[in-house]
């Protein structure tokens, strides 16, 4: 493998010179502080409505409120089944004496985090994933990359192993940036602050016969781990799809297209059950964590790391196939 290292080095080199991950930067640099403004409004507003800062007052006066609902006659099941299992987590909470939402710096990381994986996180990665093989047709650099003397097979693991170093990247810097940009306004302590993990949902019931409680950080590893297996998942398609339509544009434009679908299904979805076999549906891979009720019923973390494995397997096997047999002169 010691050749693979200079191809390597010249992709993550291409990549960093298209300033493409300066892109991602500034959009984060752009955005975060926006949703920390929000979420400081949004504590503010809480605040004044109870007129209190306790924070079990708030969370009772949640749980009454979600029970009214579901008391509504005119409720839908599914938003029904939410509900109730938001009642009994947040009961939970109580039990335990653990605020689900403490104001500071590593909370709103871990919700920022959770929040990013279906949608925005794996838009960032587009960023990169869509130009690699693309990008080289566009700039017609493709035939002199491809008559060197290496293997096809060696030129795409070069850039395979430089897009999963880059998504690393972006997972890291968006962790980072939350929680050194939050922490200037909810404060930089929390680490140490415990969490409840471990929940599991059937039906409209939570079992809590696995419940943990861990530190903070402990969490926030689990949750960024997570982040980045379904946001490689989404670089490995788009790297697929890169290298079938050998246009960015086009590239761009499918993945975009079907994260967006993803995002609408796993609203729409909950009585369709062969749904759960779409890769998009099986993204949020952090909710499990926080007990969060699945888009189908029956959807469990195993499944979904099993399910996002096997589409990020298909992807690299067609990739490689079309790559290395495909006539660059066409």
């Amino acid at each position: 493998m010691t050749n693979i290292y200079p191809l390597v080095r010249n992709e993550v080199l291409k990549i960093w010179k298209k300033k493409r991950f300066f892109v991602i930067v500034l959009i984060l640099a752009v955005l975060i502080p926006i949703f920390t403004y929000a979420q400081l409004r949004v504590a503010l507003n809480v605040q004044k409505q109870m007129g209190t800062e306790d924070w079990r007052i708030v969370v009772q006066q949640q749980i009454q409120d979600y029970e009214n609902r579901v008391s509504s006659p005119r409720m839908q099941e599914e938003w029904k089944r939410w509900y109730i299992v938001e009642i009994q987590r947040l009961q939970l909470h109580l039990d335990q004496n653990i605020d689900p939402k403490s104001p500071n710096g590593v909370t709103f990381t871990n919700q920022f985090v959770a929040n990013s994986v279906g949608l925005f996180l794996p838009l960032l990665v587009l960023v990169i994933a869509a130009d690699l093989v693309a990008g080289e047709h566009s700039a017609g650099t493709i035939k002199l990359l491809l008559t060197r003397p290496i293997k096809r097979w060696k030129v795409l693991l070069s850039k395979y192993i430089a897009l999963t170093i880059y998504v690393s990247i972006t997972v890291l810097l968006l962790a980072a940036m939350s929680y050194l940009i939050s922490g200037l306004v909810f404060g930089f302590n929390g680490w140490m602050q415990p969490v409840l993990t471990g929940f599991q949902v059937i039906g409209s019931e939570l079992n809590i016969n696995n419940i943990n409680i861990i530190p903070q950080w402990q969490f926030l590893v689990m949750e960024l781990g997570l982040a980045w297996f379904s946001s490689l998942v989404v670089a490995c398609l788009a790297m697929m799809v890169s290298v079938l339509v050998r246009s960015i544009a086009a590239g761009m434009g499918i993945m975009l297209a079907t994260l967006i679908a993803g995002t609408i299904l796993t609203n729409m979805v909950s009585s369709w059950e062969s749904a759960k076999y779409f890769f998009m549906v099986n993204l949020q891979t952090v909710s499990y964590l926080s007990g969060a009720v699945p888009p189908i019923q029956g959807l469990t973390l195993s499944f979904s790391l099993l399910n996002l494995s096997v589409w990020a397997m298909i992807s690299i096997v067609i990739s490689f196939i079309v790559f290395t047999k495909r006539d660059i002169l066409n």
